[in-house]
C-alpha cells in the first residue's frame, strides 16, 4: 500500500495450538487472521498443515484420506471468502492429492479472493517424527515469486526454509517478502536436541543475505500420534516470528502461547537498499554450476 511515504505493506504471523478437528482448527485460523487483519494487516501466514494433528510422525495407509484435491478444494474455498471479505492476501497450505500423487502444497491467495497458484513443497524430510516422505512427492512446481495486490511474495514450506537455494531463487524473481508455514518442535529419538535457535538463524540469514523481510509461522502444544510402534509426540515449539531485510527478528512469539505479529515494512526503502548494497550487481552465475551437483563435481572422473 502507498501511504505517501513509500510502498508501505504490513505482514502478519499467527500461531496456535492445533486439535485434530478441521472445523475446529480453521475457525481457530479464521479468528486470527481477523486479529491481524484489526492490527491492519496485509499479508497473513498460517502455519504449515494447520487443518490437524501434524500426522507424519507416523507411517499410516489412513492418514492418505486427510488429503483432498486442490480443485474445489473447501478449506481453500473458506479461505478465498475471507480473503475478498478482509481485502487481505492468504497463503493456505493444506495436503493435497492429484490423482496418485500427493504433495504438502501451498495456495496463495490474493486480497480480492483469487487464487494465484499453487507451490508444492520442494524439499521432504525423512526423520523420526517428521516421517514426510512417506506421504509426499517432491514438488514439482519450482520455486515462485507471486505477484499480490501488496507484494510480490516467494512462499516456500518448511524444510524448504533450511535450504538458501530456495530463498535465493524467489528473491531472484522478484520475491520482496519470503513467507515460510512451519510446523516443527522436539525430535522423538532425542529429547535432548533443541533446533529451535537454529531454526530461526537460518532464516535470519536467508533475509540478511536477500535483503528482504521474512515471516515464519510455526505451530504449538504438543502432538501424541498412535504409530505402529507405539505414541510418538512432538511439542511444536512455536517461536514464530518476523525478520526485517538485514535479518533482524523485529517480532517473535514465545513457544506456548497463542500469536498474532504484525510488522509494517516500507518495501520501496527496503529495494533502495537491496539494490545499493551490491549482493545481486555482484553475483557471478557462471561459477555457481556446482549448485547443479549432488557431490560437487562438475566433472565427473567416470
Amino acid at each position: 500500500m502507498d501511504n505517501g511515504g513509500g510502498r508501505k505493506v504490513k505482514v502478519a504471523a499467527v500461531q496456535f495450538a492445533c486439535t485434530d478437528s478441521p472445523s475446529d482448527n480453521l475457525a481457530t485460523a479464521e479468528r486470527l487472521i481477523r486479529e491481524a487483519h484489526n492490527k491492519g494487516a496485509n499479508i497473513i501466514l498460517i502455519q504449515e498443515l494447520f487443518e490437524g494433528h501434524y500426522f507424519c510422525q507416523a507411517q499410516r495407509e489412513d492418514f492418505f484420506k486427510r488429503a483432498k484435491p486442490y480443485k474445489n478444494n473447501p478449506t481453500i474455498q473458506k479461505m478465498q471468502e475471507i480473503a475478498k471479505e478482509l481485502g487481505v492476501v492468504l497463503p493456505v497450505s493444506f495436503f493435497e492429492e492429484a490423482n496418485n500423487a500427493h504433495y504438502n502444497s501451498i495456495a496463495i491467495i490474493d486480497a480480492d479472493g483469487t487464487d494465484l497458484g499453487l507451490y508444492r513443497k520442494s524439499h521432504i524430510p525423512d526423520g523420526p517424527g517428521y516421517q514426510e516422505k512417506y506421504y509426499f512427492n517432491p514438488g514439482d512446481t519450482g520455486f515462485k515469486a507471486f505477484i499480490t495486490k501488496y507484494a510480490k511474495i516467494g512462499v516456500a514450506i518448511c524444510w524448504d526454509q533450511w535450504f538458501p537455494e530456495a530463498a535465493r531463487a524467489m528473491a531472484l524473481q522478484g520475491a520482496e517478502i519470503l513467507l515460510y508455514p512451519t510446523a516443527i518442535g522436539s525430535e522423538p529419538q532425542d529429547s535432548g536436541l533443541d533446533s529451535c535457535e537454529h531454526w530461526k538463524r537460518v532464516m535470519q540469514g536467508h533475509a540478511g543475505a536477500n535483503l528482504v523481510p521474512l515471516v515464519a509461522s510455526n505451530r504449538i502444544g504438543t502432538e501424541i500420534i498412535k504409530t505402529e510402534h507405539g505414541d510418538s509426540k512432538i511439542t511444536f515449539y512455536g517461536n514464530s516470528f518476523i525478520a526485517g531485510p538485514t535479518g533482524e527478528i523485529v517480532a517473535i512469539a514465545n513457544n506456548k502461547e497463542e500469536s498474532v505479529l504484525v510488522v509494517e515494512f516500507d518495501l520501496d526503502q527496503i529495494k533502495s537498499q537491496r539494490h545499493g548494497w551490491g549482493v545481486f550487481r555482484d553475483r557471478r552465475p557462471d561459477l555457481y554450476k556446482v549448485l547443479l551437483t549432488l557431490d560437487g563435481q562438475t566433472e565427473k572422473p567416470f
